[in-house]
């Protein structure tokens, strides 16, 4: 029973730092895209505000007011990246192992993760609410043309 409560416990730590590092990774992504000034250039390489093909639709100018309403909104505020990793290094060190002391670095993660995005989907409507009829009209069709282009998709494992 041991055995089996050890390979449980390891697996939930497996399974907590990859949540977290998907977290920061999403968090990076917008920080970067944000702070870079990058989000007016086109469509982001890596990071679509998770709107996915809206995202990819949206008129360059509309990426760039939008980017520009996020670096007014600040949506990370004080928010300190390497001091959440630091605090997650730590709580995986610690012996004995706090298993809430975890949860908790990873909920502070998905709580500033749910932030961002609300504050990016917030200025996707807000945008898309100030386009005319016709804009809206364009936005559509370009979204409908992102959908039925093939992409490639990545190989399966």
């Amino acid at each position: 029973m041991a055995d089996g409560q050890e390979k449980n416990g390891r697996l939930m730590r497996i399974v907590l730092v990859v949540s977290l590092a998907v977290n920061l990774a999403v968090a990076g992504l917008v920080v970067g895209t944000v702070v870079s000034g990058r989000l007016g250039e086109g469509p982001p390489r890596s990071f679509d505000l998770g709107l996915g093909p809206m995202a990819r639709a949206l008129a360059p100018e509309d990426r760039r007011a939008i980017g520009q309403a996020l670096r007014r909104a600040r949506p990370m505020g004080d928010y300190d990246p390497r001091a959440q990793t630091e605090l997650m290094a730590q709580a995986l060190r610690a012996v004995p192992f706090d298993p809430q002391a975890l949860y908790d670095v990873i909920a502070t993660q998905t709580q500033r993760s749910a932030q961002i995005q609300g504050a990016a989907q917030d200025a996707v409507v807000a945008r898309i609410t100030a386009l005319t009829a016709g804009q809206r009209a364009a936005l559509a069709d370009r979204l409908l043309a992102e959908m039925s282009e093939d992409r490639p998709r990545p190989p399966r494992n």
